[in-house]
């Protein structure tokens, strides 16, 4: 868990100076809170665990900022915007200053910042929906509040970035990455915006060589709101052994399977390795159902885009 919050930390550009800033506030509101409670020696007991933590992800980061090599923030120019659907749009970007662009590993994601119209700069992380190459591609789903805020980010860039537009990104960062050989069983599980960084480890196996049968597992509310469908079907169709299985609740076509995605019908090879991205209650009944079909808990890999608590408990 540390190793995927030093990952996070790094694409913000957390700097070793503001866990300094952190221990103060934070044992300040600890103290304002807990009151008497707060004893010099559960106080001292705090500040040593507060600080191995803090250590073991300053070392880390600093790791994972070198091994990016790259700048940090940098400045790159919209050259195309997609509208994949009603509410997701992609972006290829290419860096202002016209200096090459970094491979990144597929399933990586990047750190978007902007300033918005009431002066807030605020930070936002997406995948990365495409093959490494010259260019980035983000692809970002429009948050609708449903009574609370709308997504801020989201809805700015939907509204007001076009082509010839600047943002700032981060270099690629996460720790949700392929990491298997050409005979090494897949299947890449998705729902909703989870399309993203399954999309872009298809393009990275549709372009490497991959032998080994690769199950493409993808469920949505409907087809029309299934982003990235033709890159999703296109790159499993390039792949020697590949079959792709398609979930929708609602209109769902020929071909397709109506209602939630339910892997009981689909064959999964011997020593699989699963890459899961969406919902936590999608991801928590994919993982259920996988281990029962044998693969091992060690082999399911998965991305979550908020606190990373889900599988406390679980085996």
């Amino acid at each position: 868990m540390l190793h995927r919050i030093a990952h996070k930390h790094a694409s913000l550009g957390v700097t070793p100076e503001q866990y300094d800033l952190v221990h103060e506030h934070l044992f300040a509101a600890i103290a304002e809170v807990l009151g008497d409670a707060v004893t010099p020696e559960v106080a001292a007991a705090w500040d040593e665990v507060y600080w191995l933590m803090a250590n073991a992800l300053i070392a880390v980061e600093k790791r994972l900022r070198e091994e990016s090599g790259g700048p940090g923030w940098r400045t790159w120019e919209v050259v195309e915007r997609v509208t994949e659907t009603a509410d997701v749009v992609t972006f290829l970007l290419r860096p202002t200053d016209g200096s090459p662009v970094r491979d990144f590993l597929a399933g990586q994601y990047v750190s978007v910042r902007v300033a918005l119209p009431d002066g807030a700069r605020q930070i936002r992380q997406y995948s990365l929906s495409g093959a490494a190459g010259p260019l980035r591609q983000i692809s970002v789903k429009r948050v609708h509040g449903d009574g609370a805020p709308d997504g801020e980010v989201s809805n700015h860039l939907h509204a007001r970035v076009r082509e010839g537009d600047v943002l700032e990104l981060s270099e690629p960062y996460g720790d949700l990455v392929l990491d298997t050989g050409p005979d090494t069983p897949l299947l890449l599980a998705s729902a909703g915006i989870g399309v993203t960084p399954m999309t872009a480890m298809l393009a990275h196996l549709a372009g490497s060589g991959h032998r080994a049968p690769v199950t493409v597992v993808h469920g949505d509310r409907s087809p029309a709101g299934h982003a990235l469908r033709t890159d999703h079907e296109a790159y499993a169709a390039k792949l020697p052994d590949s079959a792709v299985h398609l979930w929708y609740e609602q209109d769902a076509p020929a071909g397709t399977h109506s209602g939630l995605v339910d892997l009981a019908g689909v064959p999964v090879a011997p020593g699989t390795r699963a890459y899961l991205c969406g919902p936590l209650p999608f991801m928590r009944a994919v993982r259920t159902q996988l281990i029962a079909k044998g693969v091992a808990p060690a082999d399911i890999h998965y991305e979550v885009f908020g606190p990373d608590l889900w599988l406390a408990g679980q085996s």
